[in-house]
């Protein structure tokens, strides 16, 4: 990082590269705050406020007006700033003259969705809340749960209302309209990875070869699998092949490698996660469908396997599978269960990584992020391969949850039983 001296005298420039709204106001208030300060948050407001009517871009300022303004020493508002510029909602840009010049570009927020998904600003905002006002806060942003049962979805389509018509070829750049703008912020390593590259001798490495998607993925992996310098050194001393470039699938396989022998052979937490809330069918539904929703949302994809293994440990090539579906392909926990069932179902008991694989893809392209999507997609590609199967072959078994019939119906006290007794083996639970 550039370290660029701050003097009174030197002017800025506020560059709006958003579209800014109340909710990402509250988003910046409830969840960025207590992360990054109030000193923080008031700089960031206070440099919108610079901006033009149209809120595009401010007038030349001083660094001094904005001590004014800000009633800060130049040094806090240094602080502030580069506060801001570290969680991804400014960037900032230098140039040196006589009287040096700044420019600010405002960037909005991440959603709560895209906030609470990832891991640093979760745990960030976690530990500097506190469980009680962590969960306040938590649902604050949570959708309000409502179910839909006995609804239908009558809403309109575009071409039910509005009619098409051709008109004339439009040339235009459309390429500067604003939009919700967000930078993101990057993972500091824990090692400089271009001090462990020239530690390898070039006849062993090909340095003109590791590209920016290979460092990414080093980066990556290293946040994964928790790796040090030690460890990322080690990796890649193993991942170089013959001719001399570092092989991904290589560097994946020894990151797991590396993992599970300095864990005692224990797998990323991911696969002992289940679904996110946010992410779960509404309560209140209680058809055998929907017990079936809620046990694939709130069962782990390692104790839904070891339920299905009739209380066995998976071997590690199955939780390599899950592992690769979680950390590759990041599917949701919900989903992996989903997809799991079916592929069991239609594939005889045997869980193939190829066949896995294949299907997982069409689940990503489709971006399937529910369980119910999971299941309807699911059905719907088990009614196509019903219909392309010759008469004399035999059908697969269908999962019960195919069954629009028992969406209806709502469940028997023993069925109630024998479900909660199935989640509670899931769990490890006596």
């Amino acid at each position: 990082m550039l370290k660029v001296s701050v003097f009174p005298a030197d002017t800025y420039v506020v560059v709006n590269k958003t579209i800014f709204n109340d909710t990402e106001r509250r988003i910046i208030n409830l969840l960025y705050q207590p992360i990054i300060g109030s000193s923080a948050v008031n700089l960031y407001f206070t440099l919108w406020s610079f901006l033009d009517k149209n809120e595009i871009k401010s007038l030349e300022w001083t660094h001094h007006h904005l001590m004014v303004n800000m009633g800060l020493s130049l040094d806090l508002i240094v602080e502030a700033r580069e506060k801001l510029e570290g969680i991804g909602l400014v960037k900032s840009f230098f140039k040196k003259d006589n009287i040096n010049k700044f420019i600010y570009e405002l960037y909005s927020p991440i959603s709560a969705y895209e906030f609470f998904n990832n891991p640093l600003l979760n745990v960030a905002l976690y530990n500097n809340l506190g469980k009680q006002e962590y969960e306040k806060t938590l649902s604050f942003f949570k959708i309000p749960r409502i179910t839909l049962t006995g609804y239908e979805d009558v809403t309109c389509k575009f071409s039910d209302i509005y009619e098409t018509s051709i008109g004339n070829n439009l040339n235009y750049d459309y390429n500067d309209i604003k939009t919700s703008n967000k930078p993101g912020f990057e993972i500091e390593p824990k090692f400089n990875l271009n001090d462990i590259l020239g530690m390898i001798p070039s006849d062993m490495l090909n340095y003109k070869g590791i590209t920016k998607e290979t460092k990414n993925l080093i980066y990556r992996l290293s946040f994964i699998y928790d790796l040090n310098e030690d460890g990322i050194k080690y990796i890649i001393n193993n991942s170089i092949n013959e001719k001399h470039n570092i092989d991904k699938e290589l560097l994946k396989y020894n990151s797991q490698k590396y993992y599970k022998f300095e864990n005692a052979g224990k797998l990323p937490s991911l696969i002992y996660r289940n679904q996110p809330e946010y992410l779960r069918k509404p309560v209140g539904d209680i058809s055998k469908k929907a017990k079936a929703i809620y046990y694939f949302e709130t069962t782990s994809p390692h104790d839904f396997l070891y339920a299905k293994n009739n209380n066995t440990e998976p071997n590690i090539r199955e939780l390599k599978i899950i592992e690769n579906l979680m950390v590759e392909l990041n599917m949701n926990p919900g989903v992996v269960n989903v997809l799991i069932d079916y592929v069991l179902r239609i594939n005889n008991n045997k869980l193939v990584k190829s066949f896995v694989d294949t299907i997982a893809a069409q689940w990503v392209r489709n971006k399937i992020e529910t369980v119910e999507q999971a299941m309807k997609l699911a059905e719907k590609e088990y009614k196509n391969k019903k219909t392309n199967i010759k008469p004399n072959n035999q059908v697969a078994p269908v999962p019960e949850w195919f069954n629009k019939n028992i969406e209806e119906g709502n469940v028997s006290l023993d069925e109630e039983e024998e479900f909660l007794n199935k989640l509670k083996e899931a769990r490890g639970e006596k």
